[in-house]
């Protein structure tokens, strides 16, 4: 990374409790991605580094998924924010467009993303980064996704992943979790 660990910032998206087994919208992988984003979050408290939680807010019941107010919107326990960490609600998914992201991040200009969807969410936030000149690193197995319909086949979740993470590494660096962490 080219930028001190003290100026940089996690941030944890969307890892809620839909997209687990028994939720709305159980991704494959959801787990794995978890216990991999709980690991970087793990090493961002023991370095006393900024963490800010990231909580999609569905702004439409007919999405059926992470609805306000219900058991599936909940942040997962394995990445549960502390007190002293914020709770951005976003309802769109760009994690920037109007919600108070940018603000939180108070002028730190380097961020380590994980969460859920590596194409959706994860992408959409990656690329707003770009746009605010923020340096971004995505942690590649610590993000999750579903598979995709295209025309009359289905895009298998660990090739929609990859094609995701391909896109963004245009924009920003990729590291696994193991790699990123033996930086700190």
């Amino acid at each position: 990374m080219t930028t001190p660990m003290k100026e940089t910032a996690l941030i944890i998206i969307d890892i809620q409790q839909d997209y687990f087994t028994g939720g709305a919208m159980t991704l494959p992988d959801a787990d794995k991605a978890a216990n991999n984003a709980a690991k970087v979050l793990a090493a961002y408290r023991q370095h006393q580094l900024p963490v800010i939680h990231v909580q999609h807010s569905a702004a439409a019941p007919e999405l059926g998924f992470l609805l306000p107010n219900t058991e599936g919107q909940k942040i997962h326990p394995l990445v549960a924010p502390q007190a002293d960490e914020p709770v951005v609600i976003k309802h769109y998914p760009n994690a920037f467009c109007a919600t108070t992201l940018l603000e939180q991040l108070n002028g730190i200009k380097q961020v380590v993303i994980v969460g859920m969807m590596t194409h959706m969410c994860v992408s959409a936030t990656t690329r707003a980064t770009l746009e605010l000149g923020i340096q971004a690193t995505v942690i590649s197995d610590a993000c999750a996704t579903t598979a995709l319909p295209f025309g009359d086949e289905v895009i298998d979740a660990a090739t929609v992943h990859k094609v995701a993470l391909a896109e963004i590494s245009s924009l920003a660096q990729l590291a696994t979790t193991d790699e990123f962490i033996s930086t700190l």
